[in-house]
């Protein structure tokens, strides 16, 4: 069949390869379908669609709280590991007085975690979005209860006692759980627990770094792998929402501010892209050497509740 004739049967049957897996038809058909009047296949929002965009939003007026609160939580525990006092204003570990005694904090930091990884759930350990990505992919989109709970504490602890982290991921896997756990608790689908799942993980990175398109595009890509209304809709309208929390309690200020650029020059522009390549390969190096250390980690003869404080140990010095 010449490629005119194929192009002319997806137009009329649905879109390209899909619809060719839905409806096998015969070459000796071309002619008769080119000719065919067929709806062409497209995703409608029904009422559940509405249903799940609902309750999308109220997800993210809650994700969006407990990032707030993660954020004051990881101030609390800066202040009280370095500082020795109750707060929860902004300090920077930075400007401790401990002397040396500071290689402790970290470790200490990181005993209690591991404590809490081993007899509260081990799921807390890991990344935050690659574990989310795991539970979408291999379990429907369910995210154990108590991850909604252990995940930020754990998260403020090691972080507010000086581990080199951000709070993306903690706050993404949070949210997350959030929304497996309202999806567990309604009569929903599988697909449907995937959205309120991106849903929650999108508003928490929405309410952390003020960004609700890049927020959907994180979830459409780690989380969803589709881009379908029936799941678009909720993240976006929970990002939206999400935002506007956040400008409720912090102002529509940016979270990184930068400084008026002037326009490149030629020059510049070429530095740009070489800095892009030896940015884009040292990225690789790093990435390669984190899973080089875990997997090095899994070799030791010790208990990997301990290996945190090891990392601890390394953290403190530097």
């Amino acid at each position: 069949m010449k490629k005119p004739d194929v192009e002319r049967i997806e137009e009329a049957v649905g879109e390209g390869p899909q619809a060719r897996e839905q409806l096998p038809v015969a070459p000796s058909m071309g002619p008769a379908l080119a000719n065919l009047r067929a709806p062409r296949l497209h995703e409608s929002v029904d009422r559940r669609a509405v249903f799940i965009s609902a309750m999308a939003v109220v997800l993210a007026v809650v994700a969006a709280l407990v990032a707030q609160g993660l954020g004051a939580l990881i101030h609390f525990f800066t202040n009280l590991a370095f500082f020795g006092r109750l707060s929860v204003q902004p300090a920077s570990p930075g400007d401790n007085t401990l002397g040396l005694w500071v290689i402790v904090v970290p470790v200490l930091g990181a005993i209690v975690v591991g404590l809490m990884a081993r007899h509260g759930s081990r799921a807390i350990r890991g990344h935050g979005i690659p574990e989310a990505m795991e539970q979408v992919l291999y379990n429907q989109s369910r995210i154990p209860p108590r991850m909604t709970l252990l995940k930020p504490l754990s998260a403020a602890i090691a972080i507010g006692t000086g581990g080199p982290f951000g709070a993306e991921g903690p706050i993404i896997a949070t949210g997350g759980a959030l929304g497996s756990l309202l999806g567990q608790g309604l009569h929903v689908t599988a697909d449907e627990r995937k959205a309120l799942l991106a849903a929650g993980a999108a508003a928490g990175m929405a309410a952390t770094f003020g960004a609700p398109v890049s927020a959907v595009l994180l979830a459409v890509e780690l989380l969803l792998f589709e881009f379908k209304p029936r799941s678009v809709i909720p993240v976006a309208l929970a990002t939206a929402t999400a935002t506007g929390v956040r400008i409720a309690f912090m102002g529509g200020a940016p979270a990184f501010v930068i400084p008026d650029l002037v326009t490149p020059s030629g020059s510049a522009l070429a530095f740009y892209g070489v800095m892009g390549v030896a940015m884009g390969m040292a990225s690789v190096v790093c990435t390669r050497a984190v899973y080089w250390l875990e997997d090095a980690f899994e070799k030791l003869p010790l208990h990997w509740m301990w290996w945190p404080a090891l990392g601890g140990v390394v953290v403190g010095v530097v």
